[in-house]
């Protein structure tokens, strides 16, 4: 694949579509894979370092870029061209990632009372509970995106035996940094709220803070593992701050 225009001809992807009066949506998959979401992050890089003028807001989902525009500033046809020039720069699917990423390393305790469905998932995955948190803790993961609730990353992609569906029930709470699975997705619950994932694993970390300059922890790109300790350890990391413990350092 030279560029973006040989992919369009292939597959159909990448596809640029207009969102309102003022967005479009540049899609690079209809599903979640690793390509399409280091495309969506790449090129979301990609237009705010180009710093074109009337170009208000950007954002990344899973596979696709959001780009908001001034359209008194630009038309709609002269913002599709540039982002059909774009495209067409370099295969989005191999970019390299955004500079300025983090890693980090968020200590978990798994299963107990305070993570009680980590049998029922590992289960769901066909693996034992141990060996469910040898992978869990030693996997690392990005972040794919933001969403859903303020700060709130979904991350990945997990081994394939991690696609497991989703509950057909919701359970009624799970707490502020509950680690839950799915669809060989991890997401790291920011609010209290219902789920339909499964509670696997509770962190300490506070990701969203309102008051500080920057609320939210993460971002879109930042990878992460979630290395497994006691409850003991869990209980004395838990009065230690927002960070929970939390450590990052930049991904070089």
């Amino acid at each position: 694949m030279a560029n973006a225009e040989a992919m369009n001809r292939t597959t159909g992807w990448p596809r640029i579509l207009t969102v309102g009066v003022d967005g479009f949506l540049v899609s690079f998959a209809d599903r979640l894979d690793e390509p399409a979401n280091r495309a969506a992050l790449a090129f979301r890089d990609a237009i705010d370092r180009a710093g074109w003028d009337g170009v208000e807001e950007t954002a990344t989902s899973l596979t696709s870029t959001y780009l908001r525009f001034d359209p008194l500033h630009f038309d709609h046809a002269t913002m599709r061209a540039r982002l059909e020039h774009l495209l067409a720069d370099r295969d989005w699917y191999g970019a390299p990632m955004p500079g300025g990423r983090r890693l980090w390393r968020i200590p978990t305790v798994y299963g107990t009372d305070l993570a009680p469905q980590l049998d029922e998932a590992a289960a769901a995955a066909g693996v034992t509970a141990d060996r469910a948190i040898d992978t869990l803790s030693n996997t690392r993961v990005r972040v794919q995106t933001i969403g859903f609730a303020p700060g709130q990353p979904y991350l990945g992609v997990l081994p394939p035996e991690w696609n497991i569906p989703r509950q057909t029930a919701l359970t009624e709470s799970v707490p502020v940094g509950a680690l839950v699975v799915a669809i060989r997705q991890l997401v790291l619950f920011s609010v209290t709220t219902p789920t339909g994932w499964r509670h696997v694993g509770q962190t300490a970390i506070r990701l969203f803070r309102p008051e500080a300059e920057t609320p939210f922890v993460l971002r879109p790109g930042d990878e992460a593992m979630f290395p497994a300790v006691t409850p003991e350890a869990f209980a004395q990391i838990r009065t230690s701050g927002p960070d929970g413990g939390a450590t990052c350092e930049a991904i070089r």
